[in-house]
């Protein structure tokens, strides 16, 4: 953070896996380039009529565009006759984008009425499966996405393009939070330095999920957690040892992870420690908020990895990208290590506004 007026500038871009990205894109031009499927069982585990599933949660897997994972979720609240927390999901979806997801709804006792439901949910979206579960569909637990992605007016050296995709595909990208997690111009971020940490215990006969000033205390709290995960990563990126293991790493299979920072700071120990504490103490106004909580320290992957990945050019100004990634990793993140992107879609949202 620098500080210029007595107003804070945030750092909300970071470098690059080769320092440059060769080339520069267009991405979610129409809903239709930007494709996400959840992948929440295996093939073999689905639930529904193919595997006769039982329980108290009706699943149902959507196809859907132009709505997002939360707004979806509580039409189908109002739909079920339930409350808007008994609807679970694994994760946020775009909703510039066609996206297929699952999603459970807390319907005890009332099989007999599921068709009739299905076919008003039908009505709204396309119900690709269905079938009863015993559980609770919860974030993160999820196996992942398969993503299926055009970008258009694409420029740079196609040679220098091919190659930086063949690497990306080996070695992967920098597992770095996206802008968007931060708020507009870092508005997030700034909120977070004037919080009262001990505003962010829970609060006394809420409900989670229930939303209100708690939950926003939340999001400002991980929005700095984030940004000195990014902070850190981007020392390491700097460093070259991003992909590698440092001593004092504790991940149990020593890949390379970094700090999701809590109450003692690091996970960390020795070398490593030390490395990730001097970063963050670059940044006094964030480790306050950290010697305040309860929070504990987590790990996150530093490298994200995109699994069968593979490209096409359509044309020579449009490229097909498909891959799958883990929960909690993000294509606008992988694309981003190589191509300048520009989202259409937040074009066409400033001029509905307008």
């Amino acid at each position: 953070m620098s500080q210029e007026s007595g107003s804070p500038s945030w750092r909300l871009e970071w470098p690059t896996s080769s320092g440059k990205r060769p080339g520069k894109a267009q991405l979610k031009s129409v809903p239709e380039d930007f494709r996400v499927t959840e992948k929440l069982w295996p093939d073999s585990e689905v639930p529904g009529s193919v595997h006769g599933g039982a329980g108290e949660h009706l699943c149902v897997r959507l196809e859907k565009s132009g709505d997002n994972t939360e707004f979806v979720a509580r039409e189908l609240a109002a739909m079920a006759g339930c409350k808007a927390f008994e609807v679970g999901f694994c994760g946020l979806k775009d909703r510039h984008a066609v996206t297929v997801q699952w999603f459970s709804l807390y319907c005890p006792g009332r099989e007999s009425e599921d068709a009739a439901l299905l076919q008003t949910i039908g009505a709204r979206w396309a119900v690709l499966a269905s079938g009863r579960h015993a559980r609770k569909l919860r974030r993160g637990e999820h196996l992942g996405n398969q993503f299926d992605l055009v970008l258009r007016q694409v420029s740079g050296n196609k040679a220098e393009l091919e190659q930086a995709l063949t690497l990306l595909g080996e070695r992967g990208a920098p597992n770095y939070f996206g802008p968007q997690r931060f708020g507009i111009g870092g508005g997030n971020l700034e909120r977070a330095v004037n919080l009262d940490p001990s505003r962010l215990n829970r609060k006394k006969g809420g409900r989670r999920g229930g939303g209100g000033s708690g939950s926003k205390n939340v999001l400002y709290f991980s929005a700095a957690r984030s940004w000195l995960f990014n902070e850190v990563l981007a020392a390491r990126v700097e460093a070259g040892n991003w992909f590698n293991g440092v001593p004092g790493e504790p991940s149990e299979d020593g890949q390379p992870t970094g700090p999701l920072w809590g109450d003692g700071g690091t996970l960390a120990t020795g070398e490593l420690a030390e490395f990730e504490r001097a970063v963050v103490s670059e940044h006094p106004e964030f480790e306050r908020l950290f010697l305040s909580t309860r929070m504990k320290p987590e790990r996150r992957a530093l490298v994200t990895r995109p699994e069968q990945m593979n490209w096409q050019w359509q044309d020579d100004n449009a490229l097909r990208i498909q891959f799958f990634l883990p929960p909690g990793q993000y294509a606008t993140t992988v694309l981003g290590d190589i191509f300048e992107l520009k989202d259409m879609s937040l074009s066409r949202d400033n001029k509905q506004e307008s």
